[in-house]
């Protein structure tokens, strides 16, 4: 499946207030999920459960939050492809200039 599919299929599934023009929503639930994601890997540290045992557990939350990326990513005009291209673009022009590593958006 590709970016666009993806963000194709998922917006038909998307039901919450003033959709198409709410770009609130999608970011408070992206929050959300980021941190049941971080529940996850946190009771993995805790000795709760294996890495092992919550791949099926963090995988759910991942999507959930690939989901709230992908709705952000619409209401605001934007296509996965170009977030994933402007990434790539980001992360190679930094490791050329060997800034990979260090603070700052914009080094």
């Amino acid at each position: 499946m590709t970016f666009k599919e993806y963000q194709y299929l998922v917006g038909q599934t998307a039901i919450y207030p003033n959709k198409g023009n709410n770009y609130v929503y999608p970011t408070l639930g992206l929050g959300g999920e980021t941190g049941e994601l971080q529940e996850k890997i946190k009771k993995v540290l805790r000795g709760d459960r294996t890495l092992e045992e919550s791949k099926e557990l963090i995988k759910g939350e991942a999507g959930d939050v690939l989901w709230y990326l992908t709705q952000l990513c619409t209401e605001v005009g934007l296509t996965l492809e170009e977030v994933v291209e402007s990434n790539v673009f980001k992360i190679f022009d930094r490791r050329e200039r060997e800034v990979l590593k260090g603070n700052g958006d914009n080094r």
